[in-house]
């Protein structure tokens, strides 16, 4: 059985918009949700404690960002990401994608000028 399961609770017949509940390993979460961006692991000027109370459910991080800094050795070591943010809640990672691309496109840009 997967960890994670989304159930919806209602749909509306006219704009199909959604509202539900996602269930994951470290909590539920309830949608749509604004979430907070931790890019590199942190909401810049915000304590997980900040976070918490203002009742943020879920933290997106940018996994391409991570992996430049501080690099997977540095997360693993301190027990993962979510030890390694201090935060219990659920994490959504994006693959930063869009940034490898961009900085890709930056990087010919820089060798053609």
């Amino acid at each position: 059985m997967s960890h994670f399961h989304f159930s919806l609770e209602k749909e509306c017949k006219d704009t199909k918009a959604r509202v539900g509940v996602f269930h994951t390993p470290h909590g539920i979460v309830e949608t749509p949700r604004f979430m907070p961006v931790g890019t590199l692991a942190n909401v810049k000027g915000i304590t997980p404690d900040h976070l918490v109370q203002a009742k943020a459910h879920m933290v997106l991080s940018n996994t391409y960002h991570l992996h430049l800094q501080p690099g997977e050795d540095i997360v693993q070591r301190a027990g993962g990401l979510h030890k390694f943010m201090a935060w219990e809640k659920p994490i959504l990672t994006d693959s930063g994608g869009f940034q490898v691309l961009v900085s890709a496109k930056c990087a010919r840009l820089v060798r053609m000028g």
